[in-house]
Order: structure tokens, then C-alpha cells, then sequence
């Protein structure tokens, strides 16, 4: 038996000696009993309900009894516990934290230099400084005129003399020809606005528009005299006669010039295009032709949309009615999709409003609205410049996802579009939007003889990344805007004017070169005062705006330097072993032996069928009637079919331009071959100056033409 506890045996005995006499147990047991009891263990402490736990330091002392020890939530025990805390962590964790500070740190002295330094310039000139900033030197109208002023070719439409424009060939065999491009007025009950809010508008004085837009009669710059079409209105004119095309005009009347072979031929690319995308892509942004599939950017069908005035252009009934039907049963903009507000408003808005304009009919005009409407949540910021994207279901808008910044090209190459829409439907918020975006830009600190960075924040209104420079991608349509707006809006808002020609001047200072070994003229760009002889495909835009520019009245070294431009980018075209340009070319500026002019880095080797050459060589053309332009387009355009057409239908874009007998295709056919590079082509061919008159229409930068704003008799 297991040997019992000491309680245990005291209660057994207690239990025995209560069996015993009353005296036997007193007389023999209770000293054994009290032995036992001083034997066992001390009786156990009174039961209690807590615990009490006294911690103090080891010393003990006077100071562990006072407490002064023990945790007070002094700042000398909260340090001591962090350093607890941070000792406990991982080698790894420590790393990621120290990090994550230091990143923080880098970005605050970042954004602190990017914001102080507008500021400080901002501040520290004198309002007097800040007025003469806006005056460009030159434009005083009491200079006198150093060059002839140039002569008008008729009463209304200025011109050079000496250019001579090729006529329209009679000895060609009739062909189908495109259709009458006149502009028919919409019937009565397609007007968007009511006849009460035109009387209102009507009573509604323009004095703040005037006041800020103040007209100088004589533009005077660098000795040439430009005076302000005289037949034109100013965008804020009565609405009540601006929501339908300009009537029928009589040369708007007679037979169209037939076609010649080449235009046939870019018809028949056309045909072989849109058989594609009819078959594999309909409906959807973009074709995939070697997949036989399609790839969707907005959902909003891009490739249709771009190319329904190229179809009304080349004289595609058949198919244009089928897009039409389309636009009217299956395009819907009440989705919930982010959308780049660049890229709708010159894709979707600009084609949209140019079909209107060429065919008439208020389906475009209306869907034009709706797009319009919907993208105007992006000018909702506290500076007033657009953010880049646009729910146009939701209505809400946001910057990209990595930065709070837009692109300049962006915020300033959605004008055109906006002021006709407009113009059209009496809304003026449209106009009022975009105009707020260029008055801001006008009177930025940041410029650099003219060029603009090429970032924008949206928050503080100022540009960022300062120093950097480029005609390039994120910059190179502001400037062919400036000189559109001024030209679509009767050339009498002087500011755009002023812009333009300070840009044109300070390419020509921070940006031109020459090459080396034919020393061809080029644009670079310029980084933190360093010049780089990079030159983006893009930038051959620049030759067709510097054309348009001089037959508006502007100096004749822009043509000069227009044509030596061409030059240049047809050799971007030429040098190459596919004869197809790459994206990006950078020139040799030293001569060495056997080298070209045009050296191209394998990430750059790329074409995606930009149309910016073509844009240019058709502008010359018009404008010179040398047929070489026409020479140079052909060439391109046989390169694409060799190298660019999929047996199946569509082209493709391809990565290597310097390999003839695997370009490597990309498996995309981009919306602007269709409505860029094909309507350029077919209009570069043609010897009809009517044809989309240039004293007419101006394009936007997607190729859409809109009307410029003629004042009715």
C-alpha cells in the first residue's frame, strides 16, 4: 500500500479516536495526536480569489519598494521597449523597413525640388517680369514688314505665288470616282439644341472671351506681315447658325477628278484591310490578322470607327453603309471601361465629328455628343488640367496608376475636337474646358525658348521633369495644335500664333543637326542641357505642319526647313534594308567610313505603320506640286504590301525592319493604318486640290478633318 498523506492520517486517527472512551482518549491519545500535528506540514494559508505579482528590478533597494523601478510609460522605458521590439525582428524585416524609409525620404526631396523650383520662379520675378514673359519680341504691329507680305492666290485664301499646284489630269480614263464631298446640312429636327437655349445663348454677352482673347490686326513676326482671315469667325460666335455643316458651295459641285492607278491601288489595300477585320475582328478595336483573332483596347471599336470617313473618302459605299449600321445598333458608350481621353477624343470624338461633316448625318453628330459628354468628368481637377483616363460609364476619372502627372501632348491635342463639338451642338462648356487648358499652358514658367516639357501634373498645374525637351512621343502634338486651333478659329486667337512660331524657333536653336555623311537636317532632343541625336518617327509630322504653317501666311524658311525635313525622313525610309522606317533612328554626327547616316538599335527596329511620313509628303505635294512626294509614297506603300500584308486579310506591324526575309510580325494591325496612313496615301495620289480643300479643312492629329470656321454671307 501506497504510504498515506499526513492529512489523510490525521483525519483517520481523529476518526479512530472518536470510537474511544471519552477519557481513554484524552488520557493516551492526545499526546500522540499533538506529536503527529507538529510533525506534519504548517497548516495551509487562508484561500484567496487574486494573485499578486511585485516585479522590481534585481537591485531591490529604496527604489524597487518606491516603485520607481517598475513601468512608469516614461519616455525612457518607451525607448527601451522599441529597442526591445526592433531587436526582436529579423535581419530581413529590419532590411525592408530601412528601405521602405529611405524610399519614402528619396521621393519627399523629389517632389520637394519638382515643386519649390516653379514656385520660387513663380515668386521671385516681378509682375512686370512676368507681363514682358508674355509678349514675344517680334510681334509688335508697328514693325515693318521686311519680307513681302505673300500673295492671295484669291480674296479669302492666302497663298505663295511661286507654288505652283499641280491640276487635275484630264486625259485620264474616267474610273469610279469618290463621292461628291460636299457638306449637306442636317434636317431641322436633328438640332441638339432648343430653340430656347439658342435665344438664350444668343442674349449672352462674350466680353470675357474678348477680353482675354484680344486682337491684334497685323501679326508682325520676324518681318512678315500675317493678317487675320477676314472671312472667318471666332469660336464664341451666335450658335444659332453653328449647329449644321457649311452650305453646298458651287466648286463643292462639280465632277469629282477620276482615279488614277495608284489611288486604285490603295483602294484595293484598303479592301484587303478591312476584309480582315471584317471577317476576324468585326465590331472589336483592333485586328490580329496572322491569329485570326482581335485584341480590344476600349471595346469600343476603334479600327470601324477611325476608318469611316477614309471609307466616305475613297468612295466605299457598300462598306460604309455596313459600318453606319453598326454605329447605329452596336455602339454604346454607356460602359464601364477606363478610356484614355487622348486617344478617344481623337479617335472616336475627331471621327465621329468628320463623318458628320462629310456625309451629313446627325447618327454621327449624336454619338459624337454622347463620347463627349462622358469624357468631360477628366477636366474635374484642382488645376484644371485633364486627368489621362476616363470611366465613361461610372463617370469618374483618375491620373495613370503609377503617377499623378498627364503627358503634355495629351492635355493639349484634344482641342480641335472639343471646340467643333462645340461649334456643332451650342454647348460651350466643351470648348470652355479645353480653352482653360491652353490660356494655363500659355503662361507656364518651364519653357525653354518655346519647348515644352513633356509631363504635366495635374494637381499644381506646373510642369515636371523640366530640362527634358522633344518633338518626340509625349510632346510633338501640342505643337501641331497650336498652329490647327489658330487655323481652325479663323487665325484671329494671336496666343496659339505667338506659341507656335516661339516653338519653331527654339527647335531650330536647341534641336536641328546635321548628319553625317549626306548631312541631312534632323530634330533631336535635349536632356538637362545635352543633346542627344535621337529622332522618333513621330517627329515626320513636324515637315507637313511647318508646310501648312508657311501657306497660312507664316515665314518661307518654314517651308525651306519643311522640305529638307521630308528629305530626312525619307531617308529614314531608304537607309533601311526592308525600305520600311523603324520607330526610333539615331544619326551619325561624325564621319566615318562606311557608315550611314541612319543607325537603328535593335530595340527600336519596329515599324507599326505610322502614317507621319506619308502625312508630310502630302502636304508638300499639295502645296509645291513636286511629284517626287508622290514617288516617295508609292514607294512605302509597295514596302507594306511586300513585307506588312497577311495572305488572309489585314497587315501587321513587324519588329525587325532590317531583316528582308523575316520581319518578324507582330500579329497587330494598328486602327491608324486605316485611318492615317491609307487616307494619306489615297490623298497624296490624288491631283484633285479639292478633294478635302486644305482652305477648308484642317486635320486632327488622327487624320480627321474638320471644318475651319468660315463666316456665312
Amino acid at each position: 500500500e501506497k504510504p498515506l498523506s499526513p492529512f489523510i492520517s490525521i483525519a483517520w486517527q481523529q476518526l479512530e479516536e472518536s470510537r474511544r472512551p471519552s477519557k481513554e482518549r484524552t488520557a493516551v491519545e492526545r499526546p500522540s495526536l499533538a506529536a503527529m500535528y507538529s510533525a506534519s506540514l504548517p497548516p495551509p494559508p487562508p484561500r484567496r480569489d487574486f494573485i499578486s505579482v511585485t516585479l522590481s528590478p534585481s537591485s531591490g533597494g529604496i527604489e524597487a519598494a518606491a516603485g520607481v523601478g517598475g513601468y512608469n510609460n516614461s519616455k525612457a522605458w518607451r525607448r527601451r521597449s522599441c529597442l526591445r521590439k526592433w531587436k526582436q525582428l529579423s535581419r530581413l524585416q529590419r532590411s525592408v523597413i530601412l528601405f521602405v524609409f529611405a524610399f519614402l525620404a528619396v521621393c519627399g526631396v523629389i517632389t520637394y525640388t519638382n515643386m519649390t523650383e516653379p514656385w520660387k520662379s513663380l515668386t521671385s520675378r516681378t509682375p512686370e517680369e512676368q507681363k514682358m514673359d508674355l509678349e514675344v519680341p517680334g510681334l509688335n504691329p508697328a514693325n515693318q514688314a521686311v519680307l513681302p507680305i505673300p500673295k492671295k492666290a484669291d480674296p479669302n485664301l492666302g497663298d505663295y505665288s511661286d507654288f505652283s499646284l499641280q491640276k487635275p489630269p484630264k486625259e485620264l480614263p474616267a474610273r469610279r470616282g469618290p463621292p461628291n464631298l460636299q457638306l449637306r446640312p442636317p434636317r431641322r429636327n436633328t438640332r441638339l439644341k432648343s430653340q430656347e437655349d439658342a435665344a438664350k445663348a444668343e442674349e449672352e454677352p462674350h466680353q470675357a472671351v474678348q477680353e482675354h482673347k484680344t486682337e491684334k490686326s497685323i501679326i508682325s513676326w520676324r518681318g512678315v506681315v500675317i493678317e487675320p482671315d477676314q472671312i472667318t469667325e471666332s469660336p464664341s460666335n451666335k450658335i444659332n447658325e453653328l449647329d449644321k455643316p457649311s452650305p453646298v458651295e458651287s466648286e463643292d459641285q462639280k465632277e469629282p477628278v477620276p482615279l488614277n492607278e495608284r489611288q486604285m491601288a490603295v483602294i484595293e489595300a484598303f479592301h484587303h484591310a478591312w476584309k480582315g477585320y471584317k471577317e476576324f475582328a468585326w465590331g472589336h478595336d483592333e485586328l490580329k490578322p496572322i491569329s485570326k483573332s482581335f485584341s480590344e483596347w476600349f471595346g469600343l471599336g476603334l479600327t470601324l470607327i477611325d476608318a469611316l470617313d477614309t471609307m466616305w473618302i475613297l468612295g466605299l459605299k457598300e462598306e460604309f453603309a455596313e459600318a453606319r449600321k453598326w454605329v447605329a445598333t452596336e455602339l454604346n458608350f454607356d460602359k464601364n471601361v477606363d478610356v484614355n481621353l487622348f486617344e478617344s477624343a481623337i479617335r472616336i470624338l475627331g471621327g465621329l465629328l468628320s463623318t458628320y461633316h462629310l456625309s451629313g448625318d446627325s447618327l454621327f453628330l449624336e454619338k459624337a455628343k454622347d463620347i463627349g459628354s462622358r469624357l468631360m468628368p477628366a477636366f474635374n481637377t484642382p488645376s484644371k488640367i485633364p486627368f489621362s483616363d476616363v470611366n465613361i460609364g461610372r463617370g469618374t476619372a483618375h491620373p495613370p496608376r503609377w503617377t499623378s502627372d498627364s503627358t503634355v501632348a495629351e492635355v493639349t491635342s484634344i482641342q480641335l475636337e472639343f471646340r467643333e463639338l462645340s461649334r456643332l451642338t451650342g454647348e460651350e462648356k466643351f470648348q470652355n474646358a479645353v480653352d482653360g487648358v491652353m490660356q494655363h499652358i500659355h503662361t507656364l514658367p518651364g519653357k525653354n525658348d518655346g519647348l515644352v516639357p513633356m509631363f504635366i501634373n495635374t494637381n499644381s498645374g506646373q510642369f515636371t521633369h523640366l530640362g527634358v525637351y522633344t518633338l518626340g512621343a509625349r510632346a510633338d502634338s501640342y505643337y501641331e495644335y497650336l498652329l490647327k486651333q489658330w487655323i481652325q478659329g479663323g487665325k484671329k486667337e494671336n496666343e496659339l500664333l505667338e506659341d507656335y512660331v516661339k516653338g519653331i524657333e527654339g527647335v531650330k536653336m536647341h534641336l536641328l543637326r546635321k548628319s553625317q555623311p549626306r548631312r541631312l537636317t534632323f530634330v533631336g532632343e535635349l536632356a538637362h542641357g545635352r543633346f542627344s541625336a535621337k529622332m522618333d518617327h513621330l517627329v515626320c509630322f513636324l515637315p507637313g505642319a511647318l508646310a501648312l504653317g508657311a501657306h497660312n501666311g507664316l515665314p518661307s524658311d518654314h517651308l525651306d526647313l519643311a522640305m529638307e525635313l521630308a528629305e530626312t525622313c525619307h531617308q529614314m525610309y531608304t537607309q533601311v534594308e526592308t525600305g520600311l522606317s523603324p520607330e526610333i533612328v539615331h544619326f551619325n554626327m561624325h564621319a566615318q567610313k562606311d557608315r550611314k547616316d541612319v543607325e537603328i538599335k535593335a530595340a527600336d527596329r519596329h515599324n507599326l505603320l505610322r502614317p507621319e511620313a506619308v502625312e508630310s509628303f502630302f502636304y508638300l505635294y499639295r502645296f509645291t506640286g513636286d511629284k517626287k512626294y508622290q514617288d516617295w509614297g508609292w514607294e512605302i506603300l509597295e514596302n507594306f504590301n511586300k513585307y506588312t500584308r497577311v495572305p488572309t486579310g489585314g497587315y501587321t506591324s513587324i519588329n525587325n525592319v532590317q531583316n528582308p526575309s523575316n520581319p518578324e510580325p507582330r500579329d497587330k494591325m494598328e486602327s491608324f493604318f486605316l485611318g492615317e496612313t491609307l487616307k494619306y496615301l489615297f490623298l497624296l495620289f490624288s491631283d484633285d486640290v479639292d478633294l478635302i480643300n486644305l482652305d477648308k479643312y484642317v486635320f486632327n492629329t488622327e487624320a480627321h478633318p474638320l471644318p475651319i470656321w468660315h463666316q456665312r454671307k
